[in-house]
């Protein structure tokens, strides 16, 4: 007690809140019950949580009496695999039932026979909606080249490697490649990918997107590559070629473009419609003194040639810069 009797408390420290410990409910009980004692039949498809890894074979946890066992031969069928680096501890896995016991009271399972069935179903799936995945080359064989995708054997022709020719298909192997399926049977295990059909995908996009930003009434230089009796078709850059009618080379009337113009020829042509992802050009458009635009990607969206616009998709970019 101190001078102004008031009573010092000694300190004391809170004792720590012990949670209660949480007790299943009878239900829960009886439903990990009646799974662990659920008859398991060879074939069957179960899923379990990896508890376990070794060089020689990865321990599931199945929620059953017993735990199951993946031995390394019937992990993947990907030469690439690596137990360590391929499989996690935690995550889930579906594997089938080879043997009820092991002959030490587990359950002898395989991911890859597993795989066999439920990957076609997601490949089959994956083909009609022109999912994209990604692969990588393992081998180079006749033809074309030989990956896996979701555990399954794929081969990639050597067409539908890339848009062009490809020559040396041993370049390929190592590569990693967006792809698509075209082609699955589970009948036959025939498995067929397309980098190509992806390209070409990414090829249109990117040809739109350049088209939409073009104009009506934009005067550029071209060069022609290809003549055709109706007209000719002129590469304006970008990669973007348009058609020049034969009616819009000159004033005058022509039998055949040829008459005019050659290819490899560069040509001076004005825009003048865009519809449906289709560029069209004439020479004869062309005013003496209007200004020749080099690139067409760097015309200003506010160009005007003082004529009617003759597409809605100038009147859309009017007061946008590109």
């Amino acid at each position: 007690m101190n001078g102004n009797n008031e009573l010092i408390q000694p300190d004391i420290e809170a004792e720590p809140v012990v949670e209660p410990e949480k007790i299943p409910s009878m239900d829960e009980f009886k439903e990990e019950i009646t799974r662990s004692l659920k008859k398991i039949h060879e074939g069957d498809i179960l899923k379990g949580i990896v508890i376990g890894i070794s060089e020689a074979e990865v321990i599931l946890d199945l929620g059953y009496y017993t735990e199951g066992i993946i031995k390394l031969e019937e992990l993947s069928n990907d030469p690439s695999f690596s137990i360590k680096a391929d499989v996690i501890l935690g995550e889930e896995i579906s594997a089938t039932v080879i043997r009820e016991d092991d002959g030490h009271g587990n359950i002898l399972m395989s991911r890859k026979r597993a795989d066999d069935i439920l990957a076609w179903d997601h490949l089959k799936d994956a083909m009609v909606h022109r999912k994209i995945f990604k692969v990588k080359v393992s081998q180079a064989v006749n033809a074309g080249v030989v990956t896996y995708l979701l555990g399954v054997r794929a081969f990639i022709p050597a067409s539908h490697l890339a848009l062009t020719y490809v020559e040396n298909l041993e370049a390929w192997v190592g590569k990693e490649l967006d792809v698509i399926v075209i082609t699955a049977s589970a009948d036959d295990m025939k498995l067929v990918l397309s980098a190509k059909e992806v390209a070409r995908d990414l090829e249109k996009q990117d040809k739109t997107s350049k088209i939409s930003r073009l104009q009506t009434g934009i005067v550029t230089t071209g060069i022609v590559e290809k003549i055709t009796p109706y007209g000719a078709f002129v590469n304006i850059g970008e990669g973007l070629s348009g058609l020049l009618h034969i009616s819009q080379i000159c004033d005058k009337r022509i039998k055949s473009p040829s008459e005019v113009i050659k290819e490899g020829e560069t040509v001076t042509v004005k825009i003048l419609e865009i519809k449906d992802g289709k560029i069209s050009l004439s020479m004869k458009a062309v005013a003496e003194q209007e200004e020749v635009l080099d690139d067409v990607e760097e015309a200003a969206a506010t160009f005007s040639t003082g004529e009617e616009a003759t597409t809605g998709l100038a009147a859309l970019l009017k007061n946008i810069k590109l």
